[in-house]
């Protein structure tokens, strides 16, 4: 059991002490909170069940579009690089994502489910382990366990056996998720894997057909960089410039859905994640929500909610500021996310009127439960092969979860009584 924290300059030598953290300080301000968020054990499984429905939803979604291959086009309008991407990998698309959920009056909400390059992971286990205290379970304990299994599964699929060799793909130019790469490799060593890390630029081909980093061939490679950066970035305003590399990274992206294609080297996450990353999947379940099973129907009215493709609604929307949420279809962590209510109608106006709307979503607006300072928590539900293995509890203020919120600890409060141990469900439907 970790001793209390008595100040965040302490807290911070700690997380320094790990070798994760470089600088728990972001631009001065500080990252973490050493108050936890507390769970009751109803509320945790709330939040496991919603966030388990909801990816199950996103797995219908893919099916359709498997059978319908007209709807990359007529519904999500992807690009050509980026439906080349799904056709080379459905209808998978799924490893481990994050589910932000908030916690509302009507219980949880599935804002959205970032199944490309979901991060936090270190952050998340890391700081549970140091600020545990007595009656809590850690929801985090078991994650580093089940991400391991997770890629080995992926590595078996395509016949390797004994040790592996498992490459961690990433931009390397931005230290934004360091920490996490690090801990994918620690994790990766202690179950006795080799790991390689590179940047698509690293990207090559064996002689036996798997693709390499550095000219090492690997059995597994654990995608963190983003499909809509290997496809084409184009912009989502039309006041956007261009940006300088928008072309696709054609080599490396071929050579990587060659050797998933071929049963050579397993992609985790599949590059079929581009559909379902895309904000529009969102827009799909509410606007096709008859095509779906029962189940799915009851999960998306229940913890989703109502979405739009921005094109349906626009000409309602400059009256209803207060009610809708405005998101890309390749935004994240808060960026491109405007808030009805919590920007002026002159902002609202601006970015209704600039918006490409085949590129944006409206999401109804719904009031999230908040702290004591009017705070609010968004728990990012951790999912591997579709089941709950954790939680990463960021704390903001009114806007949309940014670089600015603090990651706090969250641990579930054992039953009254001591009935014994919190048990996470390896499988919530």
């Amino acid at each position: 059991m970790s001793p209390a924290v008595s100040s965040y300059a302490e807290l911070a030598e700690r997380l320094q002490a790990t070798a994760w953290f470089d600088d728990p300080w972001l631009e001065g301000q500080e990252r973490f909170r050493r108050a936890p968020v507390l769970l009751s054990p109803a509320r945790w499984q709330a939040l496991q069940e919603a966030a388990a429905g909801i990816a199950a939803v996103h797995d219908e979604v893919a099916q359709q579009c498997l059978r319908e291959p007209g709807l990359l086009d007529s519904f999500f309008g992807l690009t050509a690089w980026q439906a080349g991407m799904w056709r080379c990998s459905a209808p998978h698309w799924h490893g481990i994502a994050r589910a932000d959920v908030f916690w509302t009056a009507d219980g949880p909400k599935v804002c959205e489910l970032n199944s490309d390059t979901p991060s936090g992971e270190a952050e998340a286990v890391f700081c549970n382990q140091l600020l545990a205290g007595p009656g809590q379970h850690d929801p985090n304990a078991a994650l580093p366990r089940r991400f391991v299994a997770m890629v080995e599964a992926w590595a078996r699929s395509c016949g390797h056996d004994g040790p592996l060799v498992i490459g961690i793909l990433y931009p390397t130019e931005l230290p934004e998720d360091l920490s996490m790469v690090a801990a994918y490799r620690q994790w990766l060593h202690a179950a006795g894997h080799r790991t390689v890390l590179g940047s698509p630029w690293n990207v090559g081909t064996a002689a036996d057909g798997r693709a390499t980093l550095f000219d090492t061939p690997c059995d597994a490679i654990v995608r963190h960089y983003k499909t809509d950066w290997f496809g084409e970035r184009l912009p989502v305003a039309d006041d956007e410039p261009l940006v300088h590399d928008r072309a696709p990274l054609a080599e490396p992206l071929l050579r990587l859905l060659q050797a998933a294609v071929d049963g050579r080297t397993a992609i985790v996450n599949p590059f079929g994640a581009v559909l379902l990353q895309n904000k529009r999947t969102l827009a799909f379940c509410w606007e096709r929500k008859q095509h779906f099973t029962p189940g799915a129907q009851r999960a998306i009215e229940r913890w989703l909610p109502e979405t739009v493709r921005l094109e349906t609604v626009r000409d309602q929307l400059w009256a209803e500021r207060e009610q809708w949420v405005l998101k890309s279809d390749y935004g994240c962590e808060g960026n491109e996310v405007v808030i009805g209510p919590a920007v002026t109608p002159a902002e609202w106006d601006a970015a209704l009127s600039t918006a490409i709307v085949r590129r944006w979503v409206a999401q109804r607006y719904f009031e999230a439960e908040r702290g004591a300072n009017g705070e609010l928590t968004n728990h990012g539900v951790y999912l591997i092969g579709g089941a709950p293995a954790g939680v990463l509890a960021r704390v903001h203020g009114t806007g949309p979860t940014d670089g600015d919120a603090q990651i706090a600890p969250v641990f579930v409060q054992e039953p009254a009584g001591g009935s014994g141990p919190v048990r996470d469900s390896e499988r919530v439907r």
